[in-house]
């Protein structure tokens, strides 16, 4: 056994063992609930979401086993998950016991010290009933926790230092330190045509290819392929306090689905030093035998440079020069860097080819494994970091100061800002007061910034500048869709084509001598890569990135900071003992309820019980309604059965109008009790060809009782593509209210469906919500909103950034178009971005005057993913 992979810091070594070939390759992982966890994961995303047909390569049926990898019959029922009682909790002594502990250290992680007073403040409270509370210090709770038999797998941490040969002079410094250290692949097409859709990593061509190899071993046959994804990334936990970074190493499966990776659900951890077993057991309780590959490697380009030792300013992929990226150039592959290697010196191979000849990639002890090929694409790092923020942003200041004069170029530069903070609040994006002018852009600075750049460079910048953004915004929100066609691969292929030609205007006016830019470079793999390895969502270094909160940098917060490593160990292990155990019960369904509500089961409560469920029901009604008055988005987990629906907050305002007469003062729309009876009309007349405002009044009926007025509405849709649940569902609420965090007043737009049969915005108009309320005519309960709609201007959307224009619509008499709606009619939240044009916004303008004072917008097809799919 000999270790390849040495890498400093809690979280990695990988010591591979080999014996007669590539499919007894051992990877030495952290901890033994992770496939198991994994494939749950994976159970549930077998609910294919979208229409499609599935093809399988032969010779791939897995066959349920033994746990010792004996072949069951078919049909066989699988052996239980647990063997447990029900009321068996160890290590804990109940579910109070088990709940506290996972409150104090997983959810609240409370120090030490505060655990001891909480606890000491809570046995005050029991002495006098002669009782205790579940432990007696943080102590006896870090014990309890450390006794979890699930996930009992020791971090270890030890010293390797480097013993091979030395050069006589010039020894690298390195050289004398010491180091710490779906079942099945398938190919899916479109049930209404033969067209071939790419999805998760096992939809793609290099699953199939390996499925291929894999069965040329008759004693394959009846295993599981499960492709391990692995990645890296160097991180900081401390800028001010010193040299505080560490490396961690990730492992995913390729049999997880990306929706479930991408959901921060265990479906992606830290690699330890725990041995993959060659039988395990999935999600349906079923033991299978497994054949593991190296798959993917999700990283950012420095990393990629390491892992192919590669020059930097080279590509990991490809062989084209890196003094002309763009040119045509063959793939890299192991068999060629192994043959030039042998051939040439390490000059040449440094000057022509990119290679460092004295490094060997670790893939190379893997006789499957190509490092070349296994490169993933990295959406955060190459599209929205790089190609993005650090070069089309920084391009459009150099080129205003080329152009402009310094005090002109600031001037715009300004103004460019406060359209960024004009922007109009919308549910999930973020709001940018200060415009670009924050100090660090994280990913997700970066991701909300795009969703609003391109409107506020217009009139500032030449027209082909502008369609450089289209393109490239364009190629982002295709690449990033939860589901790729080969129609969908056309539409990269040609927004690309198009990105190369607008931005050869940054060539030609001097802002940039080349566009060898190997984040850039990479957007032309892409295609390639989708057809590999599925949608590329489901291996972005995001997904790593978002672990490191969890997995380093919460544990180093809540550590000495003095030998920090041991520490944060000895936290994550306690963290997976606890999700472990939550796991478990939650499996034995032990955890239904509340500790209070399940306290209240005992014999002859049965009443209390229910007045406690009850209770506790009307307070998480409350809390959620509270809630959303501050979040304007959320994930659902619900089953996916709707494309879209609309519902009423939970809570009436009790300080609104309680009638039509008094909503008509409180909106200073007098003619509302009359469009409140067209309403009715329209509702109990569906089939009468009139357009509502011909109606005679007298034909309406008459509604002035009481209504219960509210200031949000809750969309429920289908957005995988958005942060949203492993089903892809999500859940957005519309605001329409006269004080918005008791600041000013918010009110937002929707897109109405006003004609089914068409698709995109030809289908759909935009209004804008003044209010939402409800009322029972005839004891049928109608919800609706009061709108006020928006004209859209020409037929097709604006040529230059691709996006539809709306101006508010107004009667002959000029005065504003305004109707009541059934909520039913509304599809989801919209938004609007001014027409700035040229002009120059005033410093004293707010964000919530923008929709009352501007008069020609944008439909924000860039908003969201959802709105891009829709917005067309």
């Amino acid at each position: 056994m000999q270790p390849i992979l040495q890498l400093q810091g809690k979280l990695m070594l990988i010591v591979p063992v080999f014996l007669k070939s590539w499919k007894s390759t051992v990877w030495h992982l952290r901890h033994n609930l992770t496939f198991k966890k994994l494939n749950m994961m994976a159970r549930i995303s077998q609910n294919t979401m979208g229409h499609g047909t599935r093809q399988l390569p032969e010779s791939t049926l897995t066959r349920p086993c033994d746990e010792n990898g004996t072949f069951l019959p078919p049909g066989s029922p699988p052996k239980p998950l647990s063997d447990k009682s029900p009321t068996d909790w160890t290590p804990y002594r109940n579910r109070v016991e088990f709940e506290t502990a996972e409150f104090f250290f997983t959810e609240n992680q409370t120090p030490a010290a505060q655990i001891n007073r909480l606890l000491d403040l809570w046995a005050s409270t029991l002495q006098k009933h002669d009782d205790k509370p579940p432990f007696a210090d943080f102590r006896d709770l870090h014990k309890t926790i450390d006794k979890t038999p699930l996930g009992d797998v020791k971090w270890q941490s030890f010293s390797v230092r480097y013993n091979g040969e030395r050069p006589a002079t010039d020894v690298p410094p390195w050289m004398d330190q010491d180091f710490d250290f779906d079942y099945r692949p398938y190919r899916e097409f479109l049930t209404d045509s033969d067209e071939r859709q790419w999805r998760d990593f096992m939809s793609g061509d290099w699953a199939w290819d390996q499925a291929d190899i894999i069965s040329e071993d008759l004693e394959s046959h009846g295993s599981t392929f499960v492709p391990v994804v692995l990645g890296s990334d160097k991180t900081t936990v401390s800028v001010a306090t010193g040299n505080n970074e560490y490396y961690p190493l990730y492992a995913s499966i390729g049999n997880v689905r990306n929706n479930v990776r991408r959901a921060h659900r265990d479906a992606v951890s830290i690699i330890g030093f725990l041995a993959i077993p060659k039988i395990a057991r999935f999600g349906d309780g079923h033991f299978r035998r497994v054949i593991y590959s190296l798959g993917p490697y999700i990283a950012d380009y420095e990393e990629q440079v390491l892992l192919t030792c590669i020059v930097c300013g080279w590509c990991p992929r490809c062989l084209s020069s890196h003094i002309n990226l763009d040119e045509q150039a063959g793939w890299r592959c192991r068999h060629h860097t192994d043959v030039l290697v042998e051939e040439g010196t390490l000059g040449e191979l440094w000057d022509e080819y990119g290679i460092v000849g004295d490094l060997v990639p670790f893939t190379n002890d893997f006789p499957q494994a190509d490092i070349h090929e296994l490169i993933a694409p990295d959406i955060l790092h190459q599209l929205i970091k790089g190609t993005f923020k650090d070069h089309l942003v920084e391009w459009i200041e150099k080129y205003l100061y080329q152009i402009h004069s310094k005090k002109e170029a600031q001037r715009i530069m300004d103004d460019i800002d406060r359209r960024i903070a004009a922007v109009p609040a919308f549910a999930g994006l973020r709001r940018f007061p200060q415009g670009r002018g924050f100090k660090q852009w994280t990913g997700d600075d970066s991701k909300a910034l795009m969703k609003v750049y391109l409107s506020a460079i217009e009139g500032h910048v030449p027209v082909d500048i502008v369609r450089t953004f289209r393109a490239f915004l364009e190629f982002c929100y295709f690449v990033r869709r939860s589901v790729i066609t080969e129609t969908t691969l056309e539409k990269i292929q040609e927004a690309l084509d198009r990105f190369h030609q607008y931005r050869q205007i940054f060539e030609t006016i001097g802002v940039v001598s080349t566009f060898s830019l190997p984040r850039q470079h990479s957007l032309q793999h892409y295609v390639l890569l989708i057809r590999l390895f599925g949608a590329p969502n489901g291996l972005c270094s995001s997904i790593t990135e978002a672990k490191h909160i969890k997995a380093v940098k919460e544990p180093w917060r809540r550590s000495s900071r003095y030998k920090a490593l041991g520490q944060m160990l000895v936290t994550n292990q306690r963290l997976d003992k606890l999700a472990a155990s939550r796991a478990d019960f939650t499996q034995r369904k032990m955890l239904d309820g509340t500790c209070l509500s399940a306290a209240a089961l005992a014999p002859g409560d049965v009443d209390s019980a229910n007045t406690i469920n009850g209770t506790e029901a009307n307070n998480n009604n409350n809390g959620t309604e509270a809630n959303n008055n501050n979040n304007d988005t959320e994930v659902d987990d619900g089953p996916t059965n709707i494309e879209a629906h609309v519902e009423l907050a939970k809570t009436p305002q009790r300080n609104r109008a309680r009638t039509p007469a008094a909503l008509a003062v409180e909106l200073s729309i007098p003619q509302l009790p009359n469009l409140l009876r067209r309403f009715l009309f329209t509702q109990l007349s569906p089939d009468d060809p009139r357009d509502p405002s011909e109606v005679p009044l007298t034909c309406c009926p008459q509604y002035d009782d009481k209504i219960s007025v509210f200031n949000s509405a809750c969309s429920r849709f289908f957005a995988p593509s958005d942060p949203s649940g492993i089903r892809g569902m999500r859940r957005e609420y519309i605001r329409a209210c006269p004080i918005w965090r008791n600041e000013h007043p918010r009110y937002d737009c929707v897109f109405v469906n006003t004609n089914l049969d068409l698709d995109g915005m030809r289908g759909m108009d935009v209004a804008r919500v003044l209010t939402f309320f409800s009322f029972t005519y005839k004891a049928e309960l109608y919800p609706c909103a009061v709108v006020r709609w928006f004209d859209t201007i020409g037929d097709s959307p604006n040529e230059d950034n691709g996006m539809w224009m709306v101006q508010p619509a107004h009667h002959v008499n000029n005065s504003p178009h305004i109707s009541i709606i059934h909520i039913d009619s509304i599809y989801r939240a919209a938004h609007l971005i001014p027409i700035y044009g040229a002009r120059f916004i005033p410093p004293q303008h707010q964000h919530h005057q923008t929709y009352d004072i501007f008069r020609k917008f944008y439909v924000n097809k860039y908003a969201d993913h959802h709105a891009f799919e829709i917005a067309f």
